[in-house]
Formats: C-alpha cells, structure tokens, sequence
C-alpha cells in the first residue's frame, strides 16, 4: 500500500489490508510527518474506474498545512549502528521527554500476552501475523490490530486513537508480539505511551531511546516473567508492585 500526504507519496509498505486509513494516519503521525497539523480526511485515491490498485493508495489529507514531507523522524535503518546516537538526538530535538506517571504494575504488565490473545483472531487463524495493542493501567485491553509487520500493527492501533483524538496516551501501554526495535520504541513515543511491552527483546538502541524519551520498556514478556530495560531501576519504586500483582 502506498501511503500520501496531501498528494505527496511518503512510503509504500506491505501489509495485510483491513483498517488502511488508521494505518496511513498512524504512520504519518509517527513519522512526524503531520507538523501538528490536524487530519481533515483520510480516502483511497483512484482515478477513475475500479482497478486492482484502488485500494492500494491511501491520501492523508490535511488541506495543506502539513509541512512538505521530509526524511522521516528517526532516519535510520538495523545496520547503520554508528549513527543511534545521532538518530536519538533527531527524536529528541523534535519529540518532548514523556511526562512521569505512576506505572503501571508488574503483574499487569507480565499478563498482557495472554490478555491480547484473545483479540487475535487472525493470528488464531494463521500463526502468521502480529498484534499490536494499547491498554489501560488495571490491564483492560482498549485496542488490538493483527498485520503482517508489527509497525503497521502499531501504526493502526496509534492512527485509530489518532483519529478518535485520544492521543497523546499517557498512562497507557502499548503492546507488541515480537521484539521492541528502535523504530517501535519511537513510534510509541510519539504517540505519548507511558509504557512499551513487547514479548521479544529490545535492541540496545531501542534500550538507549527509551531511556532518553522517559519510556518504560518492558521485554521478554512471558506470563511469569518479564525483563525491565527502562528506566534502568526500579527496585526503590514500590509504585511497580510485584509480579503477583494484577494477575
């Protein structure tokens, strides 16, 4: 699917189609490609009849108030691991450090795998495809979106809370089914979450990022257990509970 603003193409990114408009609002969001400009409207673009491709243009339209796209936020790619630092200081000169909240307990927290999967009905069905989803501090799962990629599965869930006007999310974690990269530590940043869950590990740039931008990451993630990577101690907190707590 390719993905515009205001008639401009920003990116063009495979994914399972369901929910596009929340996909390309998500996306521009993150991306910083908005400039705090608000979405007037999100439509497929076709030029004329039906076609095979008319639902594969998305236009995310802000009647031109959005800044000429530019080189995304976070320009960056997994083998270019001598420029993190200077990808960080990019989000940070662009993105404020999140504002501190109580956490969110650790036993919340350790069951959320188990708590999305029974928003899954995709992943049920194929074992093939990844979850996203944001949830409240006592555990309540708010919103789940399945895709191939786990960054267009956060870009939906972020673009349908874009849309509703619920961002920023503060207080709220974000949950993904695979690893915690950079680029999704990012995103959740963003779009304000308090807190990032993932049931992989995170990169070490993903660490770094999450401790600039005040981001709690958690990582391996497995019902019982968990790994806190950010802040980088919380055993003088008594804020996170135990793992007992909330399961």
């Amino acid at each position: 699917m390719t993905i515009q603003l205001d008639g401009h193409r920003v990116a063009t990114t495979m994914r399972t189609p369901g929910h596009d408009y929340e996909l390309a609002a998500g996306f521009c969001h993150t991306d910083g490609l908005l400039g705090g400009a608000t979405i007037l409207g999100v439509r497929y673009c076709a030029d004329g009849a039906a076609s095979q491709s008319e639902f594969n243009v998305v236009t995310v339209e802000t009647g031109g108030r959005a800044p000429v796209p530019t080189p995304r936020l976070g320009n960056t790619t997994s083998s270019c691991g001598l420029c993190g630092n200077e990808a960080i200081d990019q989000l940070c000169e662009v993105l404020a450090p999140l504002p501190d909240t109580d956490p969110i307990p650790l036993g919340v927290l350790a069951a959320m795998p188990e708590s999305v999967l029974g928003s899954q009905g995709l992943f049920s069905a194929t074992g093939a495809v990844h979850a996203a989803a944001a949830f409240s501090p006592e555990g309540e799962v708010l919103l789940t979106r399945e895709d191939v990629g786990r960054h267009n599965a956060v870009d939906k869930v972020i673009g349908r809370m874009l849309l509703d006007r619920k961002l920023p999310a503060t207080g709220l974690g974000l949950f993904v089914s695979g690893r915690a990269s950079f680029e999704l530590v990012q995103k959740a940043w963003a779009a304000g979450f308090s807190t990032l869950v993932a049931v992989s590990a995170p990169t070490s740039l993903a660490v770094q990022t999450a401790r600039r931008a005040g981001l709690r990451l958690v990582g391996f993630t497995r019902g019982d257990r968990l790994n806190v990577y950010a802040p980088e101690r919380i055993t003088d907190d008594p804020r996170w509970g135990s793992l007992a707590d909330g399961s």
